[in-house]
């Protein structure tokens, strides 16, 4: 489990260190309006990411399946396979972008000055969805096969290029142009553009097992169907949990530039907490679906149950610092006269603190469904949380009045702010890992057959 966790934890340290560099030099080197909007494009390249779970968390299952089963051959047509959905998507993506971009930002209440900058940002984004599929796609096939490794080094490389072209067109360093705004945004492209060419080139030569191959690159029906009978569902879950983040965050945006601003200093500290989560769900997910492709239902219990012990007692540790030292981490994000928005910040961290434990359920229980081919439950799960329990008690608890869609009638909110929200939020993590945990014990996600 070990093995398979830390390279992920590192990689996901990587990944954050890159939107942690993103919002240091927003929050040091320009204005609020910045903020919000380097808060609202974290949602989106989330999103991004998100649409390509439809095939990541089948290829992952399929993969690890078929190792488990000792059938190399079949891991390579998977991948291969994997390869051409994801274009597919990819072009589906960047049209559907480049037509609707100024729409969704408005759709997210963004205003302003802040709603200009997060369009600029984003449509420099639109060149790179292709490479961050095959960067998305080309980890996750070779993580189902049991390499770690390739993502660490992938993600080193991301995270270097990304950090260094932000930072110096950023601020003109040397003969280069002092870009500002455009700087970061150029500096991400540029990391995902060399990411995407890494994940390409290892598969080209062959890594695992797994090799990208052109005569393997023809659709095949059945195992597309395949792997889109197992990440249908799952690519559903993630979206719709991005679809409802982005809807969260759009009530958050209607307390204004502030409230948002402070909103992406909060999850930008606890991603500090989310990331052991991710790593150890990554170790869930690949050794359910090995153990199960082995018929080793008693090692794929077990391995799930260490998983949780570790990887939640990892972010347990989190969750005490960020009550502890909640507003000293938020200054980490803003300058000296932004210190309004550290001090919004600081309770929100305190607030979610008390809810990693849920956090942690939900993350690595949720990976190990989906890693058996469970997908269609942890859907459910997250369109209970997030449409039954977070949207409409941000709604009552943020606002100081809610109108009901088609009607006039207005409800009385409490008025609490961005703190009401993130309290919604906290009572959402404990409804879904109650539904996890509950599917976990029962055991339906043995019998998966993928």
């Amino acid at each position: 489990m070990l093995r398979l966790a830390i390279p992920v934890l590192i990689e996901q340290v990587l990944t954050m260190l890159v939107g942690f560099s993103d919002r240091v030099l927003t929050g040091h080197y320009l204005e609020t309006p910045h903020l919000a909007a380097i808060t609202l494009m974290s949602y989106v390249l989330w999103m991004f990411w998100g649409v390509f779970q439809v095939v990541t968390i089948a290829a992952t299952a399929m993969v690890a399946r078929c190792v488990g089963a000792g059938d190399s051959r079949s891991a390579r047509k998977v991948t291969n396979q994997a390869f051409v959905v994801g274009a597919v998507l990819a072009a589906t993506v960047v049209l559907l972008g480049a037509v609707l971009a100024e729409r969704l930002v408005h759709f997210l209440q963004l205003e302003g000055e802040a709603a200009a900058l997060a369009t600029t940002y984003f449509r420099y984004m639109l060149p790179a969805v292709p490479l961050i599929m095959a960067q998305t796609v080309g980890i996750a096939c070779l993580r189902g096969a049991g390499d770690m490794v390739s993502g660490l080094i992938i993600m080193a490389t991301v995270n270097l290029v990304n950090v260094s072209v932000s930072w110096a067109l950023m601020l003109g360093l040397g003969p280069l142009p002092e870009l500002g705004w455009e700087g970061i945004a150029i500096g991400t492209l540029c990391g995902y553009i060399v990411g995407g060419l890494l994940a390409v080139g290892l598969l080209v030569r062959g890594r695992f097992g797994l090799r990208l191959e052109w005569s393997e690159l023809r659709p095949d029906r059945e195992l597309i169907r395949r792997l889109l009978r197992v990440g249908l569902p799952g690519g559903a879950d993630v979206l719709s949990i991005i679809a409802c983040q982005l809807w969260f965050l759009a009530v958050i945006n209607q307390l204004g530039d502030r409230a948002t601003a402070a909103h992406g200093v909060a999850i930008g500290v606890e991603s500090m907490a989310y990331l052991p989560g991710a790593a150890f769900q990554m170790a869930a997910t690949t050794l359910a679906g090995q153990y199960l492709g082995a018929r080793d239902c008693r090692k794929a219990s077990r391995s799930v149950l260490m998983a949780v012990l570790v990887g939640g007692g990892v972010m347990v540790s989190m969750g005490v610092i960020f009550y502890v030292r909640a507003y000293p981490l938020a200054q980490l994000f803003v300058k000296s006269d932004q210190a309004d928005v550290a001090r919004l910040a600081a309770p929100l961290l305190q607030t979610v603190a008390l809810a990693i434990p849920a956090l942690a359920l939900t993350m690595i229980l949720s990976g190990a469904l989906r890693g058996a081919g469970d997908t269609r439950w942890p859907l459910v799960f997250s369109l209970v949380g997030f449409l039954g329990v977070r949207i409409p008690t941000a709604y009552w608890l943020a606002l100081e009045s809610v109108r009901i869609p088609g009607t006039t009638w207005i409800i009385a909110g409490c008025g609490l702010g961005v703190l009401g929200a993130w309290c919604a939020m906290v009572t959402d993590l404990t409804v879904r890992a109650t539904l996890v945990v509950c599917r976990f014990w029962q055991g339906g996600w043995k019998q998966i057959e993928v």
